[in-house]
């Protein structure tokens, strides 16, 4: 039952936490680290297995550790090299049954299971030294195909055989990012492989104009400028501008998969 003085008998106080951290990385790197039982009368309290726990400042990894543990899913975020030194090595033990824990035995847990690990990508668009919106010169044209077609709303999934199906809308929308100059025969060499109902949106650093008004079911944009709103420019904290944020499928349709 939830009370409002927990024992450190019941669950754990900081000198746990710095042998079990001890006993994982073999260095103390963090002062006041919160033990697994801790954490595991919180996520008993406050969740159910199969429930989305989120750490934004995920540390050397306890939360996301108990929850694996405890069946939960869990989104940890993390800046600095431990995401990768301190993170990403407790959960990997703790996949691979190397885990020591305190709630090891008691939450029955053996090995198995598994996680992504995603990085923060760069800027993807930057002003330069008069002020003006230029590409992120670290994004190769595959990074900027897919990092275009993320900020609007797109699948990226390049085409086997149509190079400009390079990302995917609904129904049979598409995108296609290059950084050529686009002029009026390459845009009617597209067009002529195009179905009547299909619809396509093409990014481009730059284009003849008028082009933006040649077929209807062709939409012409430059890149910078369709992405300026989406982009924020000298962030160095937390608030960051989520265009797409997720949609998140109901508790019973996940139960039901």
């Amino acid at each position: 039952m939830p009370q409002t003085y927990w024992s450190y008998e019941d669950v754990g106080h900081t000198q746990d936490a710095k042998k079990e951290s001890i006993a994982l990385f073999a260095e103390n790197v963090f002062s006041t680290p919160k033990p697994e039982h801790l954490i595991k009368r919180v996520l008993n309290l406050a969740t159910n297995p199969g429930d989305l726990v989120l750490d934004s400042f995920l540390g050397s990894g306890t939360t996301a550790a108990v929850a694996h543990k405890m069946g939960r899913r869990y989104i940890g975020i993390e800046m600095g090299s431990h995401a990768y030194t301190h993170c990403k090595v407790r959960l990997d033990k703790v996949i691979a049954g190397e885990d020591l824990g305190r709630i090891t035995k008691s939450a029955k847990w053996e090995k198995g299971g598994g996680y992504r690990f995603y990085e923060l990508a760069p800027t993807l668009i930057n002003e330069d030294a008069f002020g003006e919106a230029v590409i992120n010169p670290d994004y190769d044209a595959d990074m900027l195909a897919a990092g275009v077609a993320l900020h609007e709303g797109f699948t990226y999934h390049p085409d086997g055989k149509l190079f400009w199906k390079q990302s995917s809308g609904s129904e049979k929308s598409y995108l296609f990012v290059t950084t050529r100059h686009l002029n009026s025969d390459y845009l009617d060499s597209i067009q002529s492989t195009m179905e009547e109902d299909e619809y396509l949106t093409i990014a481009c650093c730059s284009y003849d104009k008028g082009l933006d008004r040649v077929y209807d079911h062709i939409t012409v944009k430059k890149i910078p400028q369709m992405l300026l709103e989406r982009c924020e420019f000298g962030k160095t904290d937390y608030n960051l501008n989520i265009v797409h944020p997720p949609v998140y499928e109901d508790e019973e349709e996940y139960d039901a998969e």
